[in-house]
């Protein structure tokens, strides 16, 4: 049997791509046919660097994929985000052909309900509220008009602005104590529950050295998520 001496004709017109090609007809083929998309999963491996930029990871039981919020579209977003939380993203592929990746770039994001930490949460409050805990008995009266509030917060969040415009607003006659503390990730509950843990002990009356008539405490954003601490740890200051 004679050897063939050159490739068939199939095997000769058949075109050897580079990787870069390959990655540029990945990237048209995904990026062109999926302009827009409506993605439901969980967040997780959230987070926020200097640029503004959000990025994070959505998944479900079975599946992954990378997301980035760019900055202006976070500047808008109206949601706390955190790990944990369910949402429905629209938005549109984008494939980075030097790494071989591609993820989600986000316009749009909706809440879809309760995530697995929301779950935790409602239920740790049932088991608080079952010890009475939350009962009226053990709730004590504020002062109307406060003149001296110790603000258990992150010095760096917005809420210490918020907090501080609105008391502007609606009381200049108090002055406020910034006790700094970490509101999310390992240890915050710790500091937290310390620092309010601190605030119960400064010295009454006012007077005689910065003790507070009210204490307030404030994470940023409005989920109930952030005063989420691990087993309630600061439940443990009162």
């Amino acid at each position: 049997m004679n050897e063939p001496d050159e490739l068939s004709t199939d095997e000769e017109t058949e075109r050897v791509l580079s990787v870069a090609e390959l990655s540029t007809v990945i990237k048209a083929l995904l990026e062109e046919s999926l302009p827009a998309v409506w993605v439901s999963g969980e967040i997780s491996n959230l987070s926020r660097p200097s640029s503004g930029h959000i990025y994070f990871t959505l998944k479900d039981e079975a599946a992954q994929i990378r997301a980035v919020m760019w900055r202006g579209t976070a500047a808008r977003l109206r949601l706390d985000l955190h790990d944990g939380l369910q949402v429905v993203c629209e938005g549109g592929l984008d494939v980075y052909p030097p790494r071989g990746s591609y993820q989600l770039v986000v316009r749009q994001m909706e809440l879809t309900g309760l995530g697995a930490l929301e779950k935790r949460l409602r239920q740790l409050h049932e088991k608080l509220k079952a010890e009475g805990l939350f009962e009226l008995a053990r709730k004590r009266p504020l002062p109307r008009f406060p003149r001296q509030i110790a603000f258990v917060t992150s010095p760096t969040g917005a809420a210490i602005r918020d907090f501080l415009e609105v008391l502007r607003r609606r009381w200049r006659g108090a002055s406020v104590l910034i006790v700094p503390v970490r509101v999310q990730g390992d240890g915050a509950a710790a500091e937290i529950a310390a620092a309010i843990a601190a605030v119960n002990r400064m010295p009454l009356p006012i007077d005689s050295s910065w003790g507070a008539a009210a204490a307030a405490w404030k994470t940023c954003g409005r989920s109930t998520r952030k005063w989420w601490c691990g087993r309630f740890t600061v439940r443990g200051s009162r």
